[in-house]
């Protein structure tokens, strides 16, 4: 194979450091191992952890450990963006470092997206995760799907018989409308990638999730940062 010769001054704007070394699927997704050993006790939204961070940075108390998994089943803009975790990802590393481990970010797929987008982000979910398990964090792989034509690429890259996270916060399945697709979509996952356990942001009070327990499939599932705020509880005091 002929050396790739890489142009003198050429900066990576793709992250595609991120991806050294990984497999992908033929839709060019990269493979995401699941490098959790354990399931998580709690689960904190990004937002959540930096504060937990700042915390910690003011009392100079800089290597604390916090038991619980960050997610990012929150509005991408709080996230995402120039400065989000993905262009600003040593700052997000030196967070994250600190927590038992990391749900792969929920970059948006929303049905109205434009294809294009749409397997974008799924490719940055699996990047982004592959990265922080090489950099020592426990990673569980979020799964995000849309209606039936995503099917053909936002399983890629989940491993068989593994542990996977799905958020239930948003639009889905919450309204009526939309809850067909939400389980039509959990269905083919358990189809295509047979996971062991199923990891639950939000409420999973619904039959599609009865009918995978009776099923053998083990559903854990966490109240989302709204419900605990509902409750009068906060997750870092």
């Amino acid at each position: 194979m002929n050396e790739v010769k890489i142009r003198k001054g050429c900066k990576d704007v793709w992250n595609a450091f991120m991806v050294e070394g990984a497999t992908f699927s033929p839709n060019d997704i990269p493979f995401c191992p699941t490098t959790a050993t354990e399931f998580p006790h709690a689960i904190i939204t990004w937002e959540e952890a930096k504060a937990i961070y700042k915390k910690h940075r003011a009392k100079k108390d800089y290597d604390f450990a916090y038991d619980a998994f960050v997610c990012w089943y929150i509005d991408d803009y709080k996230f995402d963006g120039l400065r989000g975790i993905w262009h600003d990802y040593n700052f997000a590393l030196k967070v994250l470092c600190h927590f038992a481990g990391v749900i792969t970010p929920d970059f948006s797929t929303y049905q109205d997206f434009p294809e294009p987008i749409k397997l974008y982000n799924t490719y940055r979910m699996r990047a982004y995760g592959y990265w922080l398990g090489k950099n020592g964090i426990s990673v569980i792989n979020n799964v995000r799907w849309g209606t039936a034509e995503t099917y053909r690429y936002c399983f890629d890259g989940i491993p068989e018989y593994s542990i996977v996270a799905i958020g239930t916060c948003g639009g889905s399945p919450r309204k009526l409308i939309d809850r067909k697709r939400f389980e039509n979509g959990l269905f083919e996952l358990v189809k295509r990638s047979k996971p062991q356990t199923i990891v639950v942001y939000g409420s999973a009070n619904y039959p599609c999730f009865y009918k995978l327990k009776a099923n053998g499939i083990r559903i854990i599932a966490f109240p989302s940062q709204a419900a605990s705020a509902f409750e009068g509880r906060t997750l870092y005091e």
